[in-house]
């Protein structure tokens, strides 16, 4: 898209405290680039989708979980107060849309976890359709992968194949696939490929035990080399 399309919105960059947000208040204020206040026609096309019914139904139930994840909300003033886990969520939210086979895509070094997940589903009354990353064992030269770019090298390594891992679960007719530590780009695959819709239990970041948000708490602080991309490249 070109420039003279802009401005574009950079919503992360916007100084307008909460509460005198357009997008929070009728009588806020928007900054360069809004998109509540900007874009009429594309946010008009937008609100369109909702007059679908399986697509209102969907909104309309995850707009109620995000409301039942706090408690005591009609105190006031109201603090927040929130009380329910992402993985509770997940599975308040499947029941509310009647679902009852869950797709559940994991990374082999989250076994473990998966395994886990796998039993808290299945208590829930789910019915759980899992399927590993490395699954078809197919060799990384398959995709152009010199020995020099395998993990461990001088050995045998399968790619992860997320694809496979999205074609097998469409063929098991999933109502709802969860991902757990699927790597950079190869859930990016998954959510191309996969038909049912998707949510995301935990994304993979090697280094602080799976909680990527870590390093960017931290990135004025002890993390401070990811904001330069020099140092965090070494």
């Amino acid at each position: 898209m070109s420039k003279k399309n802009g401005p574009f919105p950079s919503c992360a960059s916007c100084e307008i405290i909460r509460p005198k947000k357009i997008c929070f208040s009728s009588e806020g204020a928007g900054s360069k680039g809004c998109p509540t206040l900007l874009n009429n026609k594309t946010l008009n096309e937008a609100v369109k989708q909702y007059e679908n019914p399986q697509t209102k139904e969907f909104a309309r139930q995850a707009s109620i979980q995000e409301g039942e994840c706090y408690a005591n909300r009609h105190q006031r003033p109201y603090v927040m107060q929130p009380t329910k886990t992402r993985i509770v969520e997940i599975c308040e939210f499947a029941q509310k849309m009647g679902y009852q086979r869950l797709g559940l895509a994991f990374c082999i070094g989250l076994t473990k976890e998966a395994k886990a997940v796998e039993r808290i589903f299945k208590a829930h009354g789910f019915e759980v359709i899992s399927v590993v990353c490395k699954a078809g064992r197919i060799p990384k030269e398959k995709i152009g992968i010199k020995d020099k770019e395998k993990i461990v090298q001088g050995t045998e390594e399968a790619m992860c194949n997320p694809i496979y891992q999205a074609k097998i679960l469409n063929m098991a007719k999933t109502e709802f696939n969860v991902l757990l530590g699927l790597c950079v780009g190869h859930d990016s695959l998954f959510f191309k490929y996969a038909k049912a819709p998707i949510t995301v239990l935990a994304v993979k970041d090697r280094v602080t035990g799976h909680n990527p948000l870590a390093a960017v708490y931290l990135s004025e602080s002890y993390y401070r080399k990811i904001a330069v991309p020099s140092v965090s490249k070494g």
